[in-house]
């Protein structure tokens, strides 16, 4: 009978166990980070073992560095989106600018056109 490798995931357990002090020694929140980055590795055990690398770790991390890479393409499209947005705003604010600029100008020119100033007025 020939021996078998063992699967991904009974690696990954061994890789969490090894790195156990490591992540105690952690303050909380980052306690929460490690983990989270252990559950990238965790999604994709099934591509990880298909690897069956001789270093457990390089599938670890390059799982890791999937989702990371997932995680900055998803900011990346928020950003974009909301630079979009602001531009709009933008665009708004200076149309807004532009119509009290006539406005004033319009003001103006009535003003100057009674020969007084709109602050000698009276009601």
């Amino acid at each position: 009978m020939g021996r078998t490798n063992p699967t991904f995931r009974d690696v990954l357990r061994s890789v969490e166990d090894r790195w156990a002090p490591f992540r105690r020694a952690l303050r909380y929140e980052d306690q929460q980070r490690f983990d989270r980055l252990l559950g990238h590795a965790r999604t994709h055990a099934d591509a990880a073992g298909n690897l069956n690398h001789h270093s457990p770790i390089v599938p670890v991390l390059l799982a890791i560095s999937l989702a990371q890479e997932r995680r900055i393409d998803d900011l990346e499209a928020r950003l974009d989106e909301l630079e979009g947005e602001i531009g709009e705003q933008a665009d708004r604010v200076d149309a807004l600018e532009a119509q009290i600029d006539d406005f004033g100008h319009q003001y103006d020119e009535i003003s100057a056109g009674n020969g007084t100033s709109p602050h000698e007025r009276t009601g």
